[in-house]
């Protein structure tokens, strides 16, 4: 099989089509029922799944049609996991949103909706391989527990350690599961790790009484051990970007503090990272990486402009300074709708940026 991840791959989320926001909403507005909208999803899926196919893609999801945020469905998904509502201006706009805290002891729920969404998937997929995605361990170890007021009022677990073997064991059993369902393409995305450079997340992580650079080890270390016992023919990569709504970011920072923990993760096929403008820094922290695939996110999904083909050939020819090129490959730095709302650019855009991906690659790696 082709190597994982490959040579010109994807993140995951897909602008969403007309008719499945209007679906959406004739659903919250209560004019249509649960299966009703499920059928448009389906619809609408097996339509994406097969542009995909169109484009070039070698690993094809769902687009994350059926979920409302990139993290929180699955999230809300597990046992011991409350969602909540609130308003916020983390992004930069003031927009509705929701969060998780932690409020009864964790576990993997074995009926959990992303394992038939997956076999979906799978089953439209035909020659393509069906790439599942799910947000990482540490998303909830620091968004539902550490930086939790809810959960620091009235926390479910008196020792730390026991929360955190509970968020292990979880995430081996979803990945077991997702494993039984037929997935050999998994990744986690997980944009926690921003938290550990950026510096006011670095101070709210303080004073909730944590070191932001003793999580560095232990957020590796948690990264590990959900991969302990992954099954040998079961691909798994690691998505980092500094948070993608509406095209507004969260983190600042550059990957220097997280890089060498990070990239030793050699459990990790292959790491997506954000180089897409200058706010990603350089890319002098890949130096650290072992024997794992960088997939260089250089096409952004924040704006709609084309980046041109000599510029991406240029910034892979500058990435492999650090890294061979035999360990690289191309993607864009983030799925272009990480919530339902979606980027800022359009379908054209989407599959004009995601068309560009596939021919530049071809072309910096013409025996692939």
């Amino acid at each position: 099989m082709t190597t994982i991840p490959f040579r010109w791959d994807q993140v995951g989320s897909l602008l969403r089509p007309t008719a499945l926001k209007e679906a959406r909403e004739q659903f919250k507005q209560g004019n249509i029922s649960k299966e009703d909208l499920t059928k448009v999803e389906d619809q609408e899926i097996i339509k994406i799944i097969e542009k995909q196919k169109e484009v070039g893609l070698l690993a094809v999801t769902d687009g994350e049609f059926r979920r409302r945020w990139w993290h929180l469905d699955f999230i809300a998904g597990l046992n011991g996991i409350t969602v909540y509502d609130f308003e916020t201006t983390a992004f930069g706009l003031t927009t509705e949103a929701q969060g998780t805290f932690v409020s009864d002891k964790l576990s993997f729920n074995s009926a959990h909706p992303f394992l038939s969404h997956f076999k979906f998937t799978k089953e439209h997929a035909g020659e393509a391989i069906a790439k599942q995605t799910i947000p990482g361990p540490n998303m909830i170890y620091l968004d539902s527990f550490i930086l939790s007021k809810q959960y620091h009022e009235k926390p479910a677990y008196e020792k730390k350690a026991d929360f955190i073997q509970d968020l292990i064991t979880t995430y081996q059993e979803a990945i077991e599961a997702f494993y039984a369902a037929g997935c050999r393409y998994l990744q986690l995305d997980d944009t926690s790790w921003g938290g550990l450079f950026d510096a006011r997340f670095r101070g709210m992580i303080e004073q909730n009484g944590y070191d932001p650079d003793e999580l560095i080890q232990e957020f590796g270390d948690i990264t590990e051990a959900i991969l302990a016992n992954k099954p040998a023919d079961l691909a798994v990569t690691f998505h980092f970007c500094k948070g993608n709504f509406q095209s507004h970011w969260l983190y600042d920072g550059s990957y220097d503090l997280i890089a060498e923990r990070l990239l030793a993760i050699t459990a990790f096929d292959g790491f997506f990272l954000e180089f897409d403008d200058e706010r990603s820094g350089s890319f002098e922290p890949l130096k650290n990486i072992k024997d794992q695939r960088v997939v260089l996110g250089l096409v952004t999904t924040k704006t709609p402009e084309l980046e041109s083909k000599e510029l991406l050939k240029n910034r892979i020819k500058e990435a492999s300074q650090y890294v061979p090129l035999d360990q690289l490959c191309l993607s864009p730095q983030c799925g272009f709708s990480s919530t339902h709302e979606g980027n800022k650019v359009s379908e054209a855009d989407q599959w004009a940026k995601l068309k560009l991906v596939v021919e530049v690659a071809k072309e910096v790696w013409p025996n692939d």
